[in-house]
């Protein structure tokens, strides 16, 4: 093994670092993962933001279907990826009532 196989840049032999995706692509990736993770329906993602790691994101998921649908339970779900956008965690947030409006 050479010195430069220790290198930590994620460049190897000349290679251009990987592109990280865009913004609508990891908006994307977080509902669909999240979703197949998690066996629901993910809606809205209501924050997303780049970190130095990869990406954070707050994504809406319906928790239980409820009839009329301003009854649904609601949940908000902070997710962790990584640069190339693929879920390396996740957590759930709050819950709440579709229909519900917030106070501020």
């Amino acid at each position: 093994m050479s010195s430069t196989d220790d290198d930590d840049d994620g460049k190897h032999d000349g290679e251009a670092p990987a592109k990280r995706p865009s913004l609508t692509a990891v908006m994307r990736e977080a509902r669909r993962q999240l979703g197949d993770l998690l066996q629901r329906q993910a809606g809205a993602v209501s924050a997303i933001k780049a970190t130095d790691n990869g990406w954070t994101a707050d994504v809406e998921v319906v928790e239980l279907e409820r009839v009329p649908d301003t009854m649904s339970v609601m949940a908000l779900y902070h997710v962790e990826l990584d640069s190339g956008g693929e879920i390396v965690a996740y957590e759930r947030g709050p819950r709440y009532a579709r229909g519900q409006i917030d106070r501020r």
